[in-house]
């Protein structure tokens, strides 16, 4: 598809931030439901997106995100990316799953 501009992410990121959609996204596998919800929201920022598009930006940011995190987590500050405080501000606190998390 088309390439995803600054202000498209920014919205998506802004949909994604919100509680009740994160709530629905933690809950789920088969989301096709909620993110449709999330292009008919983006909508209306007069951003025209399908459920297929939302659900691969948010995959590919997603893992964008934690493989910067894991970097830093390893000391590594070569990696960054665009969003990075935006997403870590949602995805900060569900820490990755796998692996015990230790505090050095």
């Amino acid at each position: 598809g088309k390439h995803w501009t600054v202000n498209e992410v920014r919205a998506l990121i802004r949909i994604w931030s919100d509680k009740n959609i994160q709530q629905q996204l933690e809950g789920t596998v088969r989301n096709k439901r909620i993110f449709e919800q999330v292009a008919t929201r983006l909508q209306k920022f007069g951003i025209d997106r399908d459920w297929k598009q939302c659900r691969t930006k948010y995959k590919n940011l997603k893992h964008e995100y934690k493989s910067v995190k894991s970097a830093q987590d390893s000391g590594s500050t070569s990696k960054s990316m665009k969003f990075f405080n935006e997403l870590d501000a949602i995805l900060g606190h569900c820490t990755m799953e796998q692996g015990s998390k230790s505090d050095n």
